[in-house]
């Protein structure tokens, strides 16, 4: 279709998947800070008063997991008794366990040539022309509103909110490109006193206007607390768990995602290296002005230091053939496991912030996937 509508969602840093994310990426920075060739696959669940940090770790650093957790609980926003979680009183389970020596074989020296793939499977970037980050334009959308509830939160502009939220935002497309905002779904965690109609008018003026408001339009549709009230939210309405939400953490539905999650995972891991090289690929293919959208799917064996397969879709908007597109990509790139660690810089502790608002079009220094500096020498090829 070349009209249509398309959607994408966010979710604020208290919500229960989101915090369990940040949870699981601030023990990886924890590991790598002390150890950077430490092997962490972390899953957390959080619930009612509880949080389970769980999963393996391999290192030589000793990681504070309960202090570590109560700190972010309360970086985060749930400090206070009546949020029914918060840093205060919940319980931290710490079931971690080391990695399998079975995995660790195939794994070998990390960001080395001679580094296999920690896991199988297959990984996917994307980018396209819609915003300057050369990202969809809903999801960025999304990812800005729900950056914007926490900064008014926490700045007390409107202070009666809490730390759970999720933001939603639908586009009208025309000949494919984005025109106007269709609707907005806010759903925002309040205190009980608020009233409604304030608070829908509030977040209208103070979060979705300094956003969206140049493709807001008078047939914009504005859905916000749509049931009424939100005052219960957080880990006491939801169960929350580590890579729930792998489609707002990358490309918001638009482009195709990997089988597997992020947060958690330590760069051998190519569920999240190569998922950041596809996305380093594509981003520079359409900085180059080779396509106007561009995705890559590359896929691995456990263990393997090469690809079994890199695919290239440039959905007919490529001014050169995809085959030889596919060709010159690993001239101008280091597919191996090894390389994308030692190339994207990937032994830092820089994992917590890519947690929440999106693991992809962060114009900042620790997002070294999104740089486009690779465009230049792909054109060498032309």
């Amino acid at each position: 279709m070349k009209n249509f509508l398309f959607t994408s969602e966010s979710m604020a840093e208290g919500h229960p998947d989101k915090l369990a994310d940040q949870i699981s990426d601030s023990v990886l920075d924890a590991v790598l800070a002390k150890d950077p060739y430490g092997r962490v696959a972390c899953e957390v669940a959080v619930g009612m008063g509880y949080v389970i940090v769980g999963g393996e770790i391999t290192t030589k650093a000793w990681i504070d997991v309960n202090n570590l957790v109560r700190k972010l609980v309360k970086d985060i926003g749930y400090d206070k008794p009546e949020y029914g979680f918060d840093y205060h009183t919940l319980a931290v389970f710490n079931a971690i366990n080391e990695q399998s020596p079975d995995i660790a074989q195939g794994v070998r020296k990390t960001g080395t040539k001679k580094q296999g793939a920690g896991d199988q499977g297959m990984m996917t970037g994307f980018a396209c022309r819609e915003t300057k980050e050369l990202m969809p334009l809903p999801i960025i959308l999304a990812h800005r509103l729900a950056q914007r509830l926490a900064e008014v939160r926490k700045k007390k502009i409107l202070k009666w909110l809490r730390p759970d939220g999720k933001t939603q935002v639908t586009l009208e497309y025309k000949n494919n490109t984005p025109q106007k905002i269709h609707s907005i779904v806010i759903a925002a965690q309040h205190d009980p006193e608020v009233k409604l109609q304030v608070l829908r008018n509030r977040i209208i003026q103070e979060v979705i206007k300094p956003i969206c408001s140049r493709y807001l339009t008078k047939k914009t549709k504005f859905y916000i607390n749509n049931t009424g009230r939100f005052v219960t939210g957080g880990p006491v309405a939801d169960c929350g768990m580590t890579g729930r939400k792998i489609i707002a953490d990358t490309y918001g539905g638009m482009g195709h995602v990997g089988g597997g999650a992020f947060s958690g995972k330590d760069p051998t891991k190519v569920d999240r290296s190569a998922a950041y090289l596809a996305r380093y690929i594509a981003k520079n293919i359409v900085a180059a002005n080779l396509a106007e959208k561009c995705e890559i799917q590359i896929a691995y064996a456990i263990g393997g230091k090469e690809p079994l397969s890199l695919n290239i879709n440039t959905f007919h908007t490529g001014k050169v053939s995809e085959e030889k597109l596919a060709r010159i990509v690993p001239k101008v790139f280091d597919v191996s496991p090894g390389g994308i660690i030692k190339e994207l810089k990937l032994l830092r502790p820089i994992y917590r912030k890519t947690a929440c608002y999106g693991h992809f079009g962060r114009e900042e220094p620790e997002f070294t996937w999104e740089k486009t500096d690779k465009a230049k020498e792909i054109l060498k090829y032309f």
